[in-house]
């Protein structure tokens, strides 16, 4: 039986039991001819999701592992970031704004921004970056800070916002730019002495949106791992492994899209041409779990440097504090599952979480926390 976009006409469709089961069966047919047990590492925290919540970590298991990556972005941000963001928000006169996750990931002394928010200061959970620009124009008075996370996806959004500001002659806002690279990290993971196994990556479907499929041939050239872009919904998820599963049976690495319906090989053009215009590269930049990464992530360039937070407020954070006993990091590089972490489901819950991977909607551990806890 054939699988493509094509075929599924409807979102049902991609849900399909049957169409889950015989896929299956094609994808086990591969590794048994493979001859090994493929592990496949999604960096994608909205994929891990999908895998668990649908069991097709159990439907495959014995033939494929899957590994979780550093595809979260509040998952991924380092404690100094954290403690940097606690900091501004009890500015004076400052109004903190940032993307709702982000709030109750603690810092180093175990506060977060919702407890700031609880003690009065002025801390703000948005759903868009434009809504940062609104409070500035809206607040004259006050020092409005949008506190800007996340992969490729959401940083064309804050480069548009810095345009604008700087279009409306906007004097009273400033961005922290916690912005990374999916690619780089990638890198980082297939030359780092303390890695697992990675046969494979499932390419993050909304970040390609925007990046394209081109940008991750160096991977499949020069580390010679296979590379499919995936779709959210089960079948898209099956088809991707089958697609690698295939390629590492036939003894190929390449870059390939099974997302065909949202991802284009070469992006969203005028989302990179905004990137290109308002970032430049850093030379380097802290990770959760991952240490300093270089050329990982963007800064504010010149231009716009009066947008820049960090060099208006100038505050110097020493590297956070991590719980001793919290997973996170070896999370995030695929070699510990939060099932290995004594914290889990026991003091740390989505409650009163001890680490980001807890906390954030696409983070492992907030999925083995909904899908996966029975027993313990």
């Amino acid at each position: 039986m054939k699988y493509s976009d094509e075929l599924m006409k409807t979102w049902n469709e991609y849900k399909d039991p049957k169409r889950v089961k015989a896929l299956s069966v094609l994808i086990k047919e591969e590794v048994e001819k493979i001859g090994r047990p493929i592990n496949i590492m999604e960096f994608c925290g909205g994929h891990t999701h999908v895998i668990l919540r649908n069991g097709l970590d159990e439907l495959l298991k014995g033939y494929v592992k899957f590994l979780h990556g550093p595809g979260c972005p509040v998952c991924v941000i380092a404690m100094e970031r954290i403690d940097l963001a606690l900091k501004l928000a009890k500015f004076p006169n400052v109004i903190f704004t940032t993307y709702g996750d982000l709030l109750r990931v603690p810092g180093s002394d175990g506060t977060n921004l919702l407890k700031l928010r609880a003690e009065g200061y002025q801390v703000k959970a948005v759903s868009s970056c434009m809504e940062a620009l609104k409070l500035a124009m809206e607040h004259p008075d006050k020092k409005v800070i949008f506190f800007a996370i996340g992969f490729e996806t959401t940083s064309p959004h804050t480069a548009v916002l810095i345009k604008e500001a700087k279009r409306q002659g906007i004097k009273n806002l400033w961005v922290i730019s916690n912005h990374v690279l999916s690619l780089v990290v990638l890198e980082y993971l297939l030359n780092s002495e303390e890695k697992p196994q990675i046969d494979a990556f499932i390419g993050p479907g909304h970040v390609s949106t925007i990046t394209g499929s081109l940008v991750y041939e160096k991977i499949t050239q020069t580390y010679g791992t296979p590379v499919v872009i995936s779709g959210f919904e089960p079948l898209d998820l099956l088809q991707t492994t089958y697609l690698i599963a295939k390629q590492i049976r036939e003894g190929r690495s390449e870059v390939e899209i099974q997302y065909k319906r949202s991802v284009d090989p070469r992006g969203n053009v005028k989302a990179q041409q905004y990137l290109k215009e308002v970032f430049k590269i850093r030379d380097t930049f802290p990770w959760r779990g991952l240490g300093y990464i270089p050329k990982s992530a963007y800064e504010i360039k010149e231009e716009f440097s009066q947008y820049d937070g960090e060099k208006f407020f100038d505050i110097k954070i020493a590297s956070g504090r991590e719980h001793p006993g919290c997973l996170c990091g070896q999370v995030i590089k695929g070699l510990k599952t939060p099932l290995d972490c004594k914290l889990f489901a026991r003091v740390c819950t989505p409650q009163h979480p001890v680490g980001p991977c807890m906390v954030s909607s696409e983070g492992a551990c907030l999925a083995y926390y909904r899908y996966k806890r029975a027993g313990i």
